[in-house]
């Protein structure tokens, strides 16, 4: 029996992969949560086989709720669903930890089959994941990419309108760390400035400013 956990802060996406997998022979869905604490917990509660994680969560990330579990629970196995598909978040949760990625536009044939081969050690990725991580190998067109996990989780909050006290909290860090992170990621990616941090952050697929820019 493969168990499950799902990691997706809208109850009602998790209510139907709920019954999607536990209409499947052989899964079982073991527990919910809708955050990255939440799952941190559920994961030593429930001990699960593998986690489906969406990286779209309240506060901090899916790829800071990766990184808490695999910590906690080191056999677990990590199936990323999500919106997303951009270079910088397929890169960034690989590296917190995770065996596969797969875009919410995939059939849920798909997700079943993805569970089944990332529980027996093998790594899955739709079709448009593999393009992006091609794209970038020959590229290699991936400024974010030279972020660690916690400092892309820093900026991507920053872009979206957190403050360094709101950051702080959600990330249970000091604003003195978070500060200091926003230092290293203004010279790693050589912006002196928060707007420059912004375009960038936009013209990678982290965040839409075309609003924005419109006000």
């Amino acid at each position: 029996m493969i168990r499950v956990i799902l990691v997706d802060d809208h109850a009602v996406v998790r209510t139907g992969y709920h019954r999607l997998l536990d209409a499947e022979p052989g899964i079982q869905v073991v527990g919910e949560a809708a955050t990255a604490d939440e799952a941190n917990a559920l994961v030593v509660r429930a001990e699960p086989d593998v986690a489906l994680v969406d990286l779209s969560l309240k506060g901090s990330s899916g790829i800071e709720a990766i990184r808490g579990m695999l910590a906690r629970h080191p056999r677990l196995r990590v199936l990323v669903l999500s919106m997303h598909d951009s270079t910088g978040h397929v890169t960034q949760a690989l590296r917190s930890g995770a065996h596969g990625y797969l875009t919410k536009y995939c059939e849920p044939d798909d997700v079943i089959s993805g569970i089944r081969r990332i529980a027996a050690g093998k790594r899955v990725f739709s079709p448009e994941i593999a393009e992006v991580l091609a794209r970038e190998a020959i590229e290699g067109d991936a400024p974010l990419a030279i972020l660690t996990p916690r400092e892309f989780e820093v900026l991507r909050m920053l872009v979206q309108g957190e403050s360094a006290g709101d950051i702080a909290n959600s990330m249970h860090l000091s604003p003195k760390t978070v500060l200091n992170y926003l230092s290293l990621i203004r010279q790693k990616l050589d912006a002196d400035s928060d707007f420059k941090l912004l375009h960038l952050a936009a013209r990678h697929g982290l965040v839409d400013i075309s609003s924005t820019i419109e006000a």
